[in-house]
């Protein structure tokens, strides 16, 4: 595969999924979480993809004639957001009290990353045309979104495969 497409691809996926860990609550030390924080330990994916969106889309300065190509790809990454957010409504919702046995946790886990592949090949498939339109000054800019850094990166980064 081409470096700039996986390169897009990547970005578009990071601006989309949110990493699983969305389901699991905060514990501060010494304690159990309060209420408030056990409902809404972090934003659902839908609360940030508009701003991911925006900032996408200004930095990467989507011309006029790419804007349909952009928008096929934010309404696939807006969908997928929404989409995110009921699976974590559905796990902050089901009940903790009973023990999860290692089998049932590595076939959620299996569910989860065949569900994560079904939603990159629908981004991929969005962002090829997009990633195509680009001049290189774009894709430059594309590739830099992939490249910064911050809590994400490094050992404990969301996996998207």
């Amino acid at each position: 595969m081409n470096k700039y497409a996986l390169s897009a691809v990547i970005v578009a996926v990071g601006l989309a999924a949110a990493p699983f860990a969305f389901a699991q609550t905060a514990v501060p030390p010494g304690g159990a979480p309060d209420a408030a924080q056990s409902q809404r330990a972090r934003p659902l994916p839908s609360e940030r993809i508009e701003a991911r969106l925006a900032y996408a889309k200004t930095a990467l300065n989507i011309t006029p004639a790419q804007e349909s190509q952009w928008n096929a790809l934010a309404a696939v990454l807006r969908r997928h957001a929404t989409a995110l957010d009921q699976q974590v409504a559905q796990r902050r919702s089901a009940n903790r009290d009973q023990p999860v046995s290692a089998i049932e946790r590595l076939t959620r886990r299996q569910a989860m990353m065949a569900e994560a592949a079904t939603r990159m090949n629908e981004v991929l498939e969005a962002a090829k045309p997009l990633y195509a339109s680009f001049d290189d000054d774009q894709k430059k800019e594309a590739d830099a979104l992939l490249s910064r850094g911050g809590p994400q990166r490094g050992h404990h980064r969301p996996r998207w495969h």
